[in-house]
């Protein structure tokens, strides 16, 4: 869902940069090829993603949600020569599909993929991460949260997306709805822990960067 006027949408961005090559060819095999495609993050935001990690030139990132591994490349081109991007996702049928970019890419070697469920591995990595994206099942946002808070260098920066929910997260919430439930105690998390500081941008399906204060 998009919250800003198509007109002044389309000008945002005309005046941004545009997506690398490889990141148009990924994105059109996924439309052609992949349920739910809309589950990209596409070109306007992939840019944000690129400009938020070339600021912080991450050494270690993680990413919880691979989907076609188009974020991830977003991510990684602000990686340093000598840095790790680590991915994880539960569908093995996209495995192939990612990787066949992962490794056509530059960052080929620099990428590793896990598949599985993200809270049994996170727990089994031994690394701590200047850049975490957020972008995978939502009833299991806080869980990832507590698991990779104290995985975090001081002054890193986890990114979480769909936080907006298509607006859900200001409607009557359905019992059932599990989801925007989570996201509700979510948002209200981010902004209430005093080990991090939060801004959500209300970027396509809205976007929290959330900075961890160094002790």
């Amino acid at each position: 869902m998009n919250f800003l006027p198509e007109a002044i949408e389309n000008y945002v961005i005309e005046h941004s940069q545009k997506e690398p090559e490889i990141l148009k060819e990924l994105s059109k095999e996924t439309w052609q090829k992949v349920l739910n495609p809309r589950m990209l993050s596409g070109g306007f935001q992939g840019r944000i993603l690129a400009m938020i990690s070339k600021l912080i030139n991450p050494k270690n990132i993680l990413e919880i949600g691979t989907y076609t591994g188009y974020s991830a490349l977003c991510l990684a081109e602000g990686m340093q020569k000598d840095g790790t991007l680590i991915t994880i996702d539960k569908n093995e049928e996209l495995e192939s599909f990612s990787k066949k970019y992962f490794d056509k890419s530059e960052y080929n070697s620099q990428i590793n993929q896990f598949i599985g469920n993200a809270i049994d591995i996170i727990p089994t990595i031994n690394k701590k991460f200047d850049l975490v994206f957020i972008d995978a099942d939502k009833t299991n946002y806080i869980n990832y949260f507590n698991l990779i808070i104290d995985k975090m260098n001081p002054g890193g920066v986890i990114l979480s997306d769909n936080v907006l929910w298509s607006g859900k997260i200001i409607e009557e919430v359905n019992p059932k709805d599990m989801d925007t439930k989570v996201l509700l105690e979510y948002n209200k998390l981010l902004n209430s822990d005093d080990r991090i500081e939060t801004v959500l941008l209300p970027i396509r399906d809205g976007l929290t960067i959330s900075r961890v204060k160094k002790h």
